[in-house]
């Protein structure tokens, strides 16, 4: 399921801007082009497209059908999305509007839309649209190396070869192109001479075509940059031999603008593909149901899932991007990664080595913790079949709460390493403070009224049993004093610490005293 808002995101603000957050729950089925003179506004779910409406009374009335017509949401042109009535009736309908910048023409809305939506509808299927969308790219590069004459590459923003010409052999090109279309992006040493000569700089900052001299083993280059909206998202590279015609490069500009909108709808697929992704796993982690399929792709059994902290200052989907980037740039090509309730989540082989398995992230994570205090990867206990995964995701989250108190040892932490520190966590949170009795009682009172500290000494006491010289360490009193203090305790209230029963009883009512406090 994708929403209005949810499109939004995934294109970018390249192209569209909401206007006005509706009721945002609502599932975008299709796209919808709305005319003046025609009454219709689609099925219920369509996204309306205002298409030829010649002032802002033509937006309001098509804004009221579709919020009738249970519109999830209408795109108008920024001039008419931002008139004052326009945002007002979209306000008091609870309609999502979306402003589109005036550049873009309807017919390629309506063809990165549905790409995106047809993606959304089928996450895991190869997706012809995708397919499709990667031979235009190849058909693109073809057209722009006819019209340099010249051998093409199109890249995105990180220098990832997306395309290229297939007239120029490999024989003509120089070690920089043939190690760019083998390795399928631009080699670092490459890279870092296009760096020195501040190319990339200029890229993210202009729209022009520029020329870059050659280099080691580097001819000169055409670098068209590819923009959407003001957005940087990939380039146009040809191999010449020196400067090129204005019209040429006005030609591949135009090439760069078709370009962009490819570019776009790749990005938004994806983005709908790992929303999609996360949301599945979500669903299997908080609760399986054994009547439903599992509709993710998990590594062969068993597995564990891990809770992930990250330093403080992120938010949660600020956490989440983090840890799928870092998943990747160190080799796990398809995290199994999902927030939940406000924790990060990873699911993980328990058997296995390699990218994606415990013994690969727990070293990781312990690596990762010495320059970066509060990171932090807390396993839960072993799931061997998918309805044990909620359990294992449950016991992950409680003990990282504990890690973060600092009441169990990070960074790295599986449950069976803990499971003592588990269990008296559980019993002392069951506990009702506010209802306390027996000798414990006596003693906070004694201390309140008195201002002495009974019950950090009787703590000691019990947590060394028959070792008053470590306890009284503990303390930094002399043996002697602890001693005399014990007696003194044994007076003020009825103890028996020779039963078992009893010291476990007040170590747990201690526990839950100092949890409140």
């Amino acid at each position: 399921m994708i929403t209005a808002p949810d499109l939004v995101v995934a294109v970018g603000p390249a192209l569209f801007e909401v206007v006005v957050t509706g009721k945002g729950d609502g599932e975008v089925r299709d796209v919808f082009l709305a005319e003046p003179q025609e009454p219709g506004t689609g099925q219920p779910g369509d996204l309306v497209l205002g298409l030829g409406l010649r002032n802002a009374e033509e937006a309001v009335e098509l804004l009221e059908r579709s919020a009738a017509g249970n519109a999830s949401g209408v795109v108008l042109r920024t001039g008419l999305a931002r008139d004052p009535a326009v945002v007002a009736t979209a306000e008091r309908w609870l309609l999502t509007l979306i402003a589109l910048q005036p550049s873009v023409t309807w017919a390629h809305v309506v063809w990165l839309l549905r790409g995106v939506i047809d993606r959304a509808a089928a996450p895991n299927s190869p997706a012809a649209g995708d397919a499709g969308v990667h031979q235009e790219l190849f058909a693109l590069a073809d057209a722009a190396a006819a019209i340099v004459d010249a051998p093409v590459t199109i890249e995105d923003n990180q220098s990832r070869v997306l395309a290229y010409s297939s007239q120029h052999s490999l024989s003509d090109a120089d070690p920089a192109r043939v190690s760019t279309i083998v390795g399928r992006r631009v080699p670092a040493e490459v890279i870092a001479h296009y760096r020195a000569r501040g190319v990339f700089r200029r890229l993210a900052r202009s729209s022009e075509p520029f020329l870059v001299p050659p280099g080691p083993n580097v001819r000169p280059r055409l670098v068209v940059p590819v923009r959407a909206g003001g957005e940087w998202l990939g380039s146009i590279w040809a191999m010449v031999d020196g400067p090129v015609s204005d019209d040429v490069t006005a030609e591949l500009s135009n090439a760069a603008s078709v370009l962009a909108l490819h570019l776009l709808r790749i990005r938004a697929q994806a983005d709908v593909a790992r929303r999609s992704a996360i949301d599945r796993l979500r669903t299997v982690l908080r609760q399986f149901s054994p009547d439903s399929p599992v509709d993710v792709r998990l590594p062969p059994a068993p597995w564990r899932v891990v809770a992930l902290a990250s330093p403080s200052g992120y938010d949660v989907p600020q956490e989440l991007d983090l840890w799928e980037s870092t998943g990747r740039r160190y080799g796990w090509s398809e995290p199994l990664l999902a927030d939940l309730d406000g924790t990060v989540l990873a699911v993980v082989s328990d058997d296995r080595d390699g990218p994606g398995s415990w013994r690969w992230l727990r070293k990781l994570i312990a690596d990762q913790a010495k320059d970066s205090p509060g990171t932090a990867a807390v396993a839960g206990g072993l799931a061997r079949y998918p309805a044990d995964l909620p359990s294992s995701r449950a016991e992950a989250v409680e003990l990282l709460g504990l890690v973060r108190r600092g009441v169990a040892q990070g960074p790295v932490l599986r449950v069976e390493q803990a499971w003592h520190i588990l269990t008296v966590h559980r019993a002392v949170t069951s506990l009702d403070t506010t209802k306390m009795d027996g000798p414990l009682a006596t003693l906070l009172r004694h201390d309140i009224e008195h201002d002495t500290g009974y019950v950090e000494t009787l703590q000691a006491w019990l947590d060394y049993p028959g070792q008053p010289q470590r306890a009284a360490k503990e303390l930094h009193l002399h043996t002697n004093t602890l001693r005399h203090r014990m007696r003194r305790i044994g007076e003020i209230a009825d103890l028996d610490l020779s039963e078992p029963r009893e010291r476990l009883a007040l170590q747990l009512q201690i526990a839950a005293v100092r949890t409140e406090h």
